[in-house]
């Protein structure tokens, strides 16, 4: 059984103020819970419904292996912690990571989110990412919160895979110049993708797709690069981009 005043600390951390204060935040659904309890990151409490329960025995019997508090709750319960409309009866409490200083030696490739504010595309470029092998990923103090429920929907569990680093200035990342990085910004203006040769040691930068990049980031940019168009769209999703880009990428390395 699970208090009032523990359902409602745990009801908070769908508000930003709170996740930032308390350093946690909140995951639903079991494909992301799961990868959040195989991950680094520390858990606080695992919450589930009577019915997920029943239907899953396997999982609520591996859950107990875990040293996070448990609560079966009730559906009207589970609806106040809950973010989405359906939800699927599974949750947790996870604490911030706490990730340790940027390049690693491993890194031969970053990426760099310049004020990427929509959650969606935020989201969906963590997943791309992982996908693509990216370890590390920095975001601009602009950027969405990466622990905004729908960021991590989107993500798909890949939030868990991946070293997210917040607040990362532009003068921070240029920086890393100093450390043999090539800092390559993705821009309408830029240098077709398909011809040119990526080095070994890169920092991609995609921003926010109706300002472009800031004026902060381009003054570093060793080049701009960009997708050829064919077409007649004024722009590309920033999140298709990202795909095309890193896929491109993986190629030539």
């Amino acid at each position: 059984m699970i208090s009032k005043s523990k359902l409602k600390y745990f009801a908070s951390l769908n508000q930003k103020k709170f996740r930032q204060k308390e350093k946690k935040f909140i995951v639903e659904g079991l494909k992301s819970v799961t990868e959040g309890l195989n991950s680094k990151y520390s858990c606080d409490a695992i919450l589930y419904t009577k019915y997920f329960a029943e239907t899953n025995p396997d999982v609520i019997k591996s859950i107990f292996f875990f040293k996070a508090e448990k609560f079966e709750i009730k559906n009207p319960e589970f609806l106040k912690i809950s973010d989405t409309k359906t939800p699927q009866g599974i949750a947790a409490v996870f604490q911030y990571p706490l990730h340790k200083n940027y390049p690693k030696q491993s890194d031969s490739s970053i990426v760099y989110l310049d004020n990427i504010n929509d959650p969606g595309n935020l989201g969906t470029i963590i997943r791309t990412c992982d996908w693509f092998g990216v370890n590390t990923l920095l975001l601009s103090k602009e950027c969405a919160e990466f622990t905004n429920p729908k960021v991590v929907r989107s993500s798909a569990g890949s939030i868990f895979h991946i070293e997210i680093h917040t607040d990362v200035s532009a003068e921070n990342l240029g920086e890393m110049k100093n450390k043999d990085y090539k800092i390559f910004c993705s821009d309408l203006a830029g240098e077709n993708i398909f011809k040119i040769k990526f080095p070994e040691k890169l920092v991609v930068v995609f921003s926010n797709e109706a300002h472009g990049p800031s004026k902060e980031i381009l003054e570093i940019a060793d080049k701009k690069i960009t997708i050829p168009k064919t077409g007649n769209a004024e722009s590309l999703n920033v999140a298709i981009a990202s795909g095309i880009i890193l896929a491109q990428l993986t190629q030539k390395l």
